[in-house]
């Protein structure tokens, strides 16, 4: 697929796919025209990279983190420092705050919904 398709696929303005490509973390061919063309499992991988984007983590390290996405797996750490580590740790704990959070909230969202739900039933539409 062409970079304006993959765009409109991910959601993800073709500057940034061009970054992406930039950074190492996408690999686009190239027709004889010069124009990009993706394989469909970039739709996946650019998700991901937004996710992760999303989640605070720098682009040196998603590419870092990518290929363990992949199956088979293939992981490189020959420049895995201390400090990197660490801020992957910092990061995996922030995310796993995060993902409390939200849980708590999606519930409190899904009780609401299961009352209001509950009294429009049984006709009872007075305020909780």
């Amino acid at each position: 697929m062409r970079i304006g398709e993959l765009a409109d696929r991910t959601g993800t303005p073709r500057r940034m796919l061009r970054y992406y490509e930039e950074q190492g973390l996408i690999v686009a061919d190239r027709l004889p025209n010069g124009y990009r063309v993706y394989d469909e499992s970039n739709v996946d991988r650019v998700q991901q990279i937004r996710g992760l984007l999303d989640a605070g983590l720098p682009t040196r390290i998603i590419k870092q983190i990518l290929p363990c996405l992949d199956k088979p797996r293939v992981i490189h750490f020959p420049d895995a420092t201390p400090e990197m580590l660490a801020t992957l740790e910092g990061e995996r704990d922030r995310m796993t705050e995060r993902i409390r959070f939200l849980t708590r909230n999606r519930d409190a969202v899904a009780e609401y919904l299961d009352a209001v739900r509950e009294r429009l039933a049984t006709g009872n539409v007075a305020p909780l």
